[in-house]
Parts: structure tokens; C-alpha cells; sequence
């Protein structure tokens, strides 16, 4: 049998540290190449599904001098959340994880990010936020999934440049950042096909947070589609873990973007400073236009917008970015 561990970025404050992963057997989600073209490609995504997470498997953290344990839950997934008092420099730091089972074991290395210093942090959604995804049309979706590879997807015009300078706005250094999180309803299958898009256009480097991991060709047929209550709740996560940091929320309006900006903007009151939603169709929805109305009113900025022109117009008035 050949065992897989699959790593994703974390993060830490000054308490924390927060990582996880899956174990498979046989073989993760990201060893099918995204780079194939035709039917090598649809049957590399489909394949991404067809995977066999291992349960109750011992797992073992170990970062400078500390150490930890943990067991994989029913669908192979694990999460570390140790406790860490040392001085812990602001970026990106490597962890090491091990499992083993029988005679064979398995080291990966992973990372996770200490922020710098900032005025605010950043939490994105991906589908049609920066990636065009046509997640309004189940069958357009499915059709670019199985047909283009990831050099062959597309990202908005300007979206680019927006996120670049929300990254830098206000740091002095340029090997200083503003933290960025891609959240998303997509599940961890995808997790390396987001990674390479997001390194192949040069966004900024992101924790990114998935939905729960689906292993069949019935749940591929249903990606990114059902509840987005886990949205809700790993931004929230996110948030309780930085106190001191105030956030700018981007998402879209295809699915149920704004409406779960609106609890996070109740949830936690003069925590958000500016929310921007994409028009993703011809023309803007009436629940969205008086949702976003609502969140002005709690002194948040708002942008809804058809081209991310706009919102970097936006950002510049409202001295957002500079």
C-alpha cells in the first residue's frame, strides 16, 4: 500500500499554531497532473475525487522543539492546534509531519504564516471572485473544469493588480505583506489546482481554507454546490484568531457571498472595513444591492462591481490602498 500526506498552509498568532492536512491511500488529489490537455485532463480532474482518505491514522507535528499528536477523522482530515509561547518572527515557517502505518511511513513538510504587522488582512473567495468559474450555470462550470487545464483558466482583467496592492497598501517593506486567506465553498480536492492558479498569475501567496473533502465521481457532479455554512464559519475562525486586525471581505454575487459578509459585519462590529462584491451576471441583483445597503449603514465600505477597475478606484478613494 502506498500512503499520501497532503499539507496546507496554516497560520499562527502569538499563542498558536494552526495547521492540517489529509492522509490518503494510494495517492492525494494532486498527484493527477493539471497541466494535461483533452481527455487526459477531464479524466485527471475526475480522478481528483476518486481517492481513499484513511481514518484513525496517528499523526505526529513537529515544529523547532515542539511536538504534537493527532488522529485523522472519518474522512482522513487532521488539524494540529498547538500551543506556542517562544518569539515567533513575522512570515512564512516550515513544520514537518510524519504518519506511519505498518512498515511504511510518510515526512512532508509544510507552512504556515506568522502576519506581519498590519492595519488589515484580507479573506477572498475564489470562484468568480478572481477565478471565473460560471458557478451560476452547473453545467458551463462542470464543461470549463473538464475541458481547461490550469493554464488554460481564466482570471478577471485588473483582479491582479487590485490584490497586489491590497498585499502591500500601508507596509514599508517590501518583504512585508498584508496577510491574504482564500476562503472558499470548493472542497480540499482542489486545493493544488487553486494553488498553482493562484502562483501561475501571481496573486499573493494565501492561507487557503477548503469544504470538506468529497471522494466520489456523484459528489464531483456536486463541487461547490450545497450549504456555505462552513464559509461562515472558517471566516469567523479567522477573525477570532487575529483580534487586533480589521479585514477587507471580497467575494461575489453568484451565490450567497453578500448575505454571509452581512452576519460576519453583525458578528463583529468595527472589525470589517470594506466589503467587495463582484457583478457576476449582466445586471445587479436587488438582494444584493439592499444587503450591501444594510452593511453600509454598520459604517463598513461597500463596492459592487462589474470590473475590478471599479474596485481599485474604490480602493484608492477610500485610502485603502494608495
Amino acid at each position: 500500500m502506498k500512503l499520501d500526506l497532503k499539507l496546507y498552509r496554516g497560520y499562527a498568532n502569538n499563542n498558536e499554531i494552526k495547521v492540517y492536512g489529509h492522509v490518503f491511500k494510494s495517492w492525494a488529489p494532486d498527484k493527477f497532473r493539471l497541466d494535461r490537455k483533452g481527455i487526459k485532463h477531464a479524466f485527471s480532474v475526475i480522478h481528483m475525487f476518486r481517492i481513499k482518505p484513511l481514518k484513525n491514522i496517528e499523526i505526529d507535528f513537529k515544529f523547532q522543539n515542539l511536538t504534537a499528536q493527532a488522529v485523522t477523522r472519518e474522512d482522513g482530515y487532521f488539524e494540529f492546534n498547538v500551543p506556542y509561547d517562544g518569539d515567533l518572527k513575522s512570515g512564512w515557517h516550515t513544520y514537518e509531519v510524519s504518519c506511519k502505518i505498518k512498515k511504511i511511513g510518510i515526512v512532508e513538510k509544510g507552512e504556515f504564516l506568522k502576519p506581519y504587522e498590519s492595519e488589515y488582512a484580507i479573506i477572498s473567495d475564489i470562484d468568480d471572485t478572481f477565478l471565473i468559474s460560471h458557478s451560476n450555470s452547473f453545467l458551463k462550470k462542470l464543461y470549463v473544469m473538464l475541458s481547461k487545464n490550469v493554464n488554460k483558466r481564466k482570471i478577471f482583467d485588473d483582479v491582479v493588480d487590485h490584490y497586489k496592492a491590497l498585499s502591500q497598501a500601508g507596509q514599508e517593506s517590501k518583504k512585508a505583506s498584508n496577510s491574504f486567506f482564500y476562503v472558499s465553498s470548493s472542497e480540499w480536492n482542489l486545493y493544488a489546482f487553486i494553488e498553482n492558479f493562484a502562483q501561475l498569475h501571481e496573486l499573493p501567496k494565501a492561507v487557503i481554507q477548503l469544504k470538506k473533502i468529497k471522494k466520489g465521481i456523484t459528489d464531483f457532479l456536486m463541487t461547490g454546490r450545497g450549504q456555505h455554512n462552513h464559509k461562515l464559519e472558517k471566516i469567523k475562525d479567522i477573525i477570532s484568531f487575529y483580534p487586533e486586525i480589521s479585514y477587507v471581505l471580497l467575494g461575489d454575487d453568484s451565490q450567497k457571498d453578500p448575505f454571509i459578509y452581512e452576519k460576519i459585519c453583525q458578528t463583529y462590529p468595527n472589525r470589517i472595513k470594506a466589503i467587495y462584491i463582484r457583478q457576476v451576471g449582466s445586471n445587479q441583483k436587488k438582494e444584493v444591492v439592499s444587503t450591501l445597503k444594510k452593511i453600509e449603514n454598520q459604517d463598513v465600505e461597500v463596492c459592487y462591481f462589474k470590473e475590478s477597475s471599479k474596485a481599485i478606484e474604490h480602493s484608492r478613494k477610500h485610502k485603502i490602498i494608495t
